[in-house]
């Protein structure tokens, strides 16, 4: 089975997130995401005998509560090749933190991941016209800062359809709370 672990975001992120989508520039082939989570490691597939000791591995994750707010607009790979664009998740250090506390978890049964931006896919990119034109467009929405808690995150399933990804939750872990 194809795996990912991740963090869900807000009903109001997901609804900025969609008025976003709409006004992506119309001149491109885009493919816009049906979801938006926050991806923290993709794992592929994965044999399903090895499922329960990836739960019971992310079931050690320690790691406390905090707030995620969307920041800003932009595109991977760069602006020269178009490939995604994308809305960024703040605070860095948090998300980056509890990504790291994955990894560690993991690493006897999976490569580190050595590139990690903390993201929200809005769309990817089978082609853009005029790439400087397009990222001008981009660069003229406005993004809200919508912040909204990161209590646990979610081993979920992914299989793959003519229609996109359909995702299904296998197991989800709660974070520590935050002190006062």
């Amino acid at each position: 089975m194809r795996l990912f672990i991740a963090f869900d975001v807000s009903e109001e992120v997901k609804n900025h997130l969609l008025e976003l989508q709409k006004q992506l520039p119309k001149d491109s082939k885009l493919n816009l995401a049906k979801e938006f989570h926050e991806t923290l490691k993709f794992l592929g597939d994965v044999d399903d005998d090895k499922v329960d000791k990836i739960k019971a591995m992310l079931s050690n994750v320690s790691f406390t509560q905090f707030n995620a707010k969307t920041s800003g607009i932009g595109v991977f790979p760069d602006e020269k090749m178009i490939r995604v664009v994308w809305v960024g998740l703040e605070p860095k250090d948090n998300i980056v933190g509890l990504q790291q506390e994955i990894e560690k978890a993991l690493l006897d049964m999976f490569p580190k991941d050595t590139r990690f931006h903390p993201h929200l896919t809005l769309a990817r990119v089978k082609f853009v016209k005029d790439k400087k034109d397009f990222m001008e467009k981009l660069n003229r929405l406005t993004i809200k800062e919508i912040e909204f808690p990161v209590s646990s995150f979610k081993l979920i399933k992914s299989t793959l359809t003519p229609e996109g990804p359909v995702y299904e939750d296998v197991a989800e872990f709660s974070l520590k709370p935050q002190e006062k």
